[in-house]
């Protein structure tokens, strides 16, 4: 991968929970040229990568997503190494009509309620039946996640279907 603007080098943090990391993701990390990836995620990730430690080079910048841990970590490391932004919880709002797929709307929402337990899911929608498959989607595809009880509480706490009377209700 060429250099993008004046940047040398690239390492990437990758959480490995099982002590390995996405066969997947090594893949494209290796397409990418990346020569430097480290099993180790959160606000982990961003102390040793902003100190620095005996395995981890000490880097300019830090970016990329997070949770609120994530957040907390980039804004106390903010000054002593460069960082993108702090970010907030993930969210995501759909918009959509009966010819919607249920399990793609289902997948959209649990793929944003798995980041953080402070995720906000929502789907506006003129439909009671793509409302109620949406639902039935989400209960079917939660039970596959290893991220589950995270999702779990994110879509209790601040997930939402909502059914409008018509579709230009849901930009109001």
């Amino acid at each position: 991968m060429p250099p993008v603007g004046s940047v040398r080098e690239i390492a990437v943090c990758v959480p490995a929970p099982c002590g390995e990391i996405n066969p997947y993701v090594m893949e494209a990390i290796k397409m990418l040229g990346i020569k430097e990836a480290y099993r180790i995620g959160g606000a982990q990730a961003v102390g040793a990568m902003a100190y620095g430690t005996q395995t981890i080079k000490r880097v300019d910048k830090i970016v990329g997503p997070g949770n609120i841990y994530v957040a907390a970590a980039k804004r106390m490391v903010f000054g002593e190494v460069d960082i993108d932004m702090i970010a907030g919880p993930s969210e995501i709002l759909i918009i959509a009509d009966a010819s919607a797929n249920p399990a793609f709307i289902a997948a959209d929402l649990l793929s944003q309620a798995e980041h953080d337990e402070l995720a906000s899911s929502v789907l506006i929608t003129d439909s009671k039946i793509l409302a109620e498959g949406v639902s039935n989607e989400i209960e079917r595809q939660m039970v596959k996640l290893k991220r589950r009880a995270i999702a779990s509480k994110s879509l209790k706490n601040y997930g939402a279907v909502i059914i409008v009377r018509d579709l230009a209700r849901a930009i109001e």
